[in-house]
């Protein structure tokens, strides 16, 4: 059972990534699945989350309309779209799952997978 983040890099500002949290071992889609940041000196943060029924999806507000979230059931994993990136956005972006609906509580998922680096800079 594997959970693994990958996608990250070095972007310009105003640059886009995609990321992705692809599954091993178990079916994705019966899981929401979260994506959390952490950057230099700062708490961790959930950013967005999609749930397993339905699809619905959330976001924290300094990165709504600029990311968006994705199931590809067929690959077993979730995307994480981010367009328009900013310096403030550069961290280590994680992905979870968790039964359920979407929580932005970290302490409320499952399992994690290791993080991928963003690194937003001129």
């Amino acid at each position: 059972v594997q959970l693994q983040a990958s996608g990250g890099g070095l972007v310009q500002p105003g640059g886009s990534l995609r990321l992705s949290c692809v599954a091993s071992g178990f079916n994705l889609d019966y899981y929401a699945v979260g994506w959390f940041r952490q950057g230099p000196g700062k708490e961790r943060e959930g950013v967005a989350c999609i749930s397993s029924v339905g699809g619905t999806t959330i976001y924290v507000d300094s990165v709504k309309g600029r990311l968006t979230l994705s199931r590809n059931s067929d690959e077993n994993t979730v995307y994480l779209q981010m367009n328009s990136l900013k310096p403030e956005d550069a961290a280590v972006y994680s992905c979870a799952i968790m039964s359920g609906s979407c929580s932005r509580i970290s302490e409320m998922y499952d399992f994690w997978g290791r993080g991928t680096q963003v690194t937003v800079s001129s």
